[in-house]
This record gives C-alpha cells, sequence and structure tokens, in this order.
C-alpha cells in the first residue's frame, strides 16, 4: 500500500513538474493574435518639401520659372508626389505658369495645400512637393525564441515579407491608404476600340463603285 502511494506521489510530482516546464516553454514570442491578419501593417509618411517662388502682378517670371525647374530635377519629382501652391493672393496668373512648369513633367497642381512652417512672405508663392513613403515598423522580428506556440498566436515576423514588399512595390504610397479612384475605362475595353473601329466601318469601295455595263455601245 505504501509502495502504490508513493508511486502515484511521484507520477503526481513528475506530471506537475512537466506542465511547469512546458508552460515555461510556451509564449516565446508569439503573439496573442489568433487571426491570419497580420499585425505587421504598413505605415505611410509624408513629407513636405517647400521652395519659395518670386510673384508679381504678372504671374512668375520666366527666370522664377527656371529656377522652379531646376528644384522639380534636384527633387527627382516623380509618380505619386503631389505638388500644391500656397499663394496668398490666390493669382490666376501665378497658378497658371507653376502649372505650366509642372505639366512638362506629367504632374497636376492640386488644391487644398497643407500647411508648412512659417506665413508666406509678401511678393513670393509657395511651392510645396507633398512626397510620401511606406514603410513597416519593428520588421523582421526576430524575438521568438521558441518553437511552442501552446496560444495558437501568429509569429511575431507574421506578415513581414509580404507587407515590406508591398510598401516597397507600391506606386503611390498613398493607394495603401486609400485606392486610386477608377475612370470606368478598364484595359479590355481600351484595347478593343481598334476592332471595333475595324468592324464597325462600312467597306471600302461601298457607294462608290463605278458602274460599267458589259454590253457593246451601252
Amino acid at each position: 500500500m505504501r509502495i502504490m502511494n508513493s508511486r502515484k506521489t511521484l507520477a503526481s510530482a513528475l506530471s506537475l513538474g512537466l506542465v511547469v516546464a512546458l508552460g515555461g516553454c510556451g509564449g516565446g514570442g508569439f503573439s496573442g493574435n489568433g487571426t491570419l491578419e497580420s499585425v505587421r501593417q504598413p505605415v505611410v509618411t509624408t513629407t513636405s518639401f517647400t521652395l519659395d517662388v518670386a510673384a508679381g502682378p504678372g504671374g512668375v517670371s520666366i527666370p522664377e520659372q527656371r529656377r522652379l525647374s531646376g528644384w522639380f530635377d534636384a527633387m527627382a519629382l516623380r509618380y505619386g508626389d503631389r505638388i500644391y501652391i500656397d499663394d496668398p493672393m490666390k493669382s490666376a496668373g501665378t497658378r497658371s505658369a507653376i502649372e505650366g512648369v509642372a505639366g512638362r513633367y506629367g504632374m497636376l497642381v492640386g488644391d487644398d495645400a497643407p500647411l508648412t512652417q512659417g506665413e508666406v512672405a509678401p511678393g513670393v508663392v509657395r511651392v510645396i512637393i507633398a512626397r510620401s513613403s511606406a514603410t513597416v515598423p519593428d520588421c523582421p522580428n526576430w524575438s521568438q525564441n521558441s518553437d511552442a506556440n501552446l496560444t495558437n498566436g501568429t509569429n511575431a515576423s507574421y506578415g513581414c515579407a509580404v507587407n515590406s514588399n508591398m510598401a516597397a512595390m507600391v506606386a503611390d504610397p498613398q493607394h495603401l491608404i486609400q485606392g486610386a479612384t477608377g475612370t470606368g475605362v478598364t484595359t479590355v475595353m481600351s484595347s478593343i476600340k481598334a476592332i471595333e473601329s475595324y468592324r464597325e466601318a462600312p467597306p471600302t469601295g461601298e457607294g462608290n463603285l463605278k458602274k460599267q455595263s458589259t454590253l457593246t455601245g451601252k
């Protein structure tokens, strides 16, 4: 009887020790996220760059337009950048001149300029380039130090690869916040225009064929 009790006590102690050991191996850097939605999501940051350009009643002079163009070159203006004008006078001539310079780079000038540091001095207009970038913070995350996953949570680095690649490849990071608005015209619709024009066009000689009789003297 004593031997049996000793065996039961020993078995209970071993079981308790095993549970404690497994409990110590649990967690191991795994998050409490039990879904397939990654917590490692891209974060979009927007930085504003400014240039004050002299402007008068007649708009922006040619030398100032050239200076603005040189600034665009230095900034390596690219798709995804947004250009704004902060003009206290709201001069149509000034806006037209700056839109002309931006148009040579295939860019449009947007409305509702973002706030910038300092006030715009009289006699100048502020041109703003808003440039966005996307990164995934805390990636990769190698805080996990165990293969045990008793809580069925995702790995600390789960989603880092896919979302980091997405953030690096997206042409306009703002599209990660709000997708681009479509025009209603798809690539397929555009590609079949030529085919439809060919099919709907009348035959080349229709209505213009010369009538010729095969009978002599007619």
